[in-house]
């Protein structure tokens, strides 16, 4: 059998920055151990396969994500990039997605003027905790404060902190949440905040952008900041902007894609 393949750069505003995910588009769902093959051939933080669906009388797709380790319950990039697809490759009509997913409901919508694509997830607003034995050391700097929601989120006051990181990657593999989360103040004119990413042991050491990190982020800058716009930049070393704005409830995460590869592949 063969399947459609493309890969998307997201949150780039040029090849080879951002985030890239794979987007296999499918008329009908593959058996699981079967997509999770294909994620780890891929070899990328997240491949996203999406079928035609219609729930409640509106039409649109279900979305499943995989790392080359697991399947996750939410994925930022990879959503923007198979709305790109969806949009640009398959139905240049619509103005809006619906995709059905594990965690529920989320719409993709575009920005003729700016370009970008602009989703709107859940918040996950953090909370203090208390860090898991060994996260801190693994980390390789001690941080302001320690909240989590799903994945820890470890602030920072100055950014440089954040950009120079070099985490015992075997250290936090152990923790006991889904990933971790740094972040500080933007250090640049234009950004509200900078952040990095760490989930290895889900089998993605470094994300590059990572858009459901944004759904804790922007809750909690939005609240330090007192401001609704939040223009976050992941500082990874491919690195990549995010323009975010917090609702409340939900998170509206917008960004742009760049196209890198079409093809096919065989299973």
């Amino acid at each position: 059998m063969r399947l459609p393949i493309h890969q998307i750069d997201a949150f780039a505003d040029k090849v080879f920055k951002g985030n890239p995910a794979a987007v296999v588009p499918l008329k009908e769902w593959l058996p699981d151990a079967v997509m999770q093959s294909i994620a780890a051939e891929n070899n990328l933080a997240e491949t996203a396969f999406f079928v035609p669906e219609q729930r409640d009388g509106v039409k649109g797709y279900g979305l499943r994500w995989f790392t080359p380790a697991v399947e996750v319950d939410l994925c930022g990039h990879a959503t923007l990039a198979s709305a790109w697809v969806i949009f640009n490759k398959l139905d240049g009509a619509r103005r809006q997605i619906d995709f059905f997913t594990k965690g529920g409901r989320l719409t993709v919508t575009q920005d003729g003027e700016s370009g970008r694509l602009a989703m709107d997830f859940p918040a996950r607003a953090p909370e203090p905790v208390t860090a898991c034995a060994g996260l801190i050391q693994a980390i390789g700097a001690p941080p302001k404060d320690v909240l989590a929601a799903r994945d820890y989120f470890l602030v920072y006051d100055e950014a440089e902190i954040v950009r120079s990181l070099t985490p015992d990657m075997v250290g936090l593999a152990h923790a006991d949440k889904f990933a971790v989360i740094v972040t500080a103040p933007g250090d640049r004119p234009g950004l509200d905040c900078v952040s990095r990413f760490f989930a290895p042991k889900m089998g993605i050491p470094e994300d590059p952008v990572t858009g459901s990190a944004h759904c804790t982020a922007v809750p909690y800058w939005a609240k330090r900041l007192g401001k609704r716009d939040i223009v976050a930049y992941q500082a990874s070393p491919r690195g990549g902007t995010l323009y975010c704005r917090d609702e409340g409830a939900r998170v509206r995460i917008a960004g742009v894609c760049q196209p890198y590869l079409e093809g096919s592949i065989t299973v």
